[in-house]
């Protein structure tokens, strides 16, 4: 089992940040802004999925399955008060966060359903997080016009998200989780996932005023289908998990280590 270390992020995030903060461009901030917006409800969801499949696990398994959940708990725990504070500032520069309320509603009627299917659902967006972190994490230079702080900030929570992808994925089996209903829930999970993210990121721009200028769809367009694009990177990591055999650690690298290695001055370890 993986050992998953607790870390406190030592930014500044008390001090406002502007509007456009991902380097003056519009697109890119409203997409990170909604990726932001949809985390602590998101994330608590999560925690409690790995926390319903482990007191579902047999005691033996438990013991297997303890200090990794720990850690997966304090991580996510973590991101969402992170986020939290981030997502004051979007607030109060008058961006609505619509999915937060969507998901809370949809996170109701999965009251009093087998945790394998919580667990499913973690594990389809855990996939999402986990690819999207080693994209960042392997081009973190796309970043470098942000302010030095909510560049850490991002390259943090990606770093920790490539660290624990696999605990919901393993508890899933664990607990007898078949492949058909993994399937499922990917395919479910992934609609409702894109569908909201767009949705937010118009709604974002849109309050901002820049929906309809053209070097908005101009960077959309680089930013996701270009050379290095988000969506044309990370399309054939996407459709692995379609694969029976498919494991989240068949798509490591050391890139989440060795930012963890190289940037140790920017957070504490909890507990220590």
């Amino acid at each position: 089992m993986a050992t998953l270390a607790v870390r406190r992020l030592l930014i500044d995030l008390e001090t406002p940040f502007a509007r456009h903060w991902h380097g003056g461009d519009a697109f890119r901030s409203a997409l990170f802004n909604a990726l932001s917006m949809s985390f602590p409800v998101g994330e608590q969801f999560f925690i409690d999925s790995v926390r319903k499949g482990f007191q579902d696990l047999p005691a033996e398994k438990q013991e297997q399955f303890k200090a990794e959940v720990q850690g997966f708990i304090g991580q996510e725990a973590t991101h969402r008060r992170i986020h939290s504070l981030f997502n004051g500032h979007l607030e109060k520069q008058g961006l609505v966060n619509e999915w937060a309320p969507r998901a809370q509603a949809r996170m109701k009627l999965m009251e009093g359903i087998d945790a394998r299917h919580w667990l499913a659902i973690t594990a389809a967006n855990e996939h999402f997080t986990a690819i999207f972190a080693e994209w960042q994490l392997r081009h973190h230079d796309l970043l470098d016009g942000c302010e030095p702080r909510l560049k850490t900030m991002w390259l943090w929570h990606s770093a920790e998200e490539s660290e624990h992808k696999s605990t919901a994925f393993d508890l899933y089996h664990a607990l007898g989780g078949d492949y058909e209903w993994r399937i499922k829930w990917f395919r479910r999970a992934t609609l409702i996932f894109l569908t909201n993210l767009l949705r937010q990121t118009v709604c974002n721009l849109r309050h901002d005023g820049m929906l309809w200028k053209w070097s908005t769809w101009k960077s959309a367009a680089s930013y996701l289908l270009g050379r290095r694009g988000l969506i044309r990177e990370n399309f054939k990591s996407w459709c692995a998990y379609f694969r029976r055999d498919f494991h989240p650690s068949q798509q490591e690298s050391d890139l989440s280590r060795r930012w963890l290695a190289d940037n140790m001055r920017e957070y504490s370890l909890v507990g220590t």
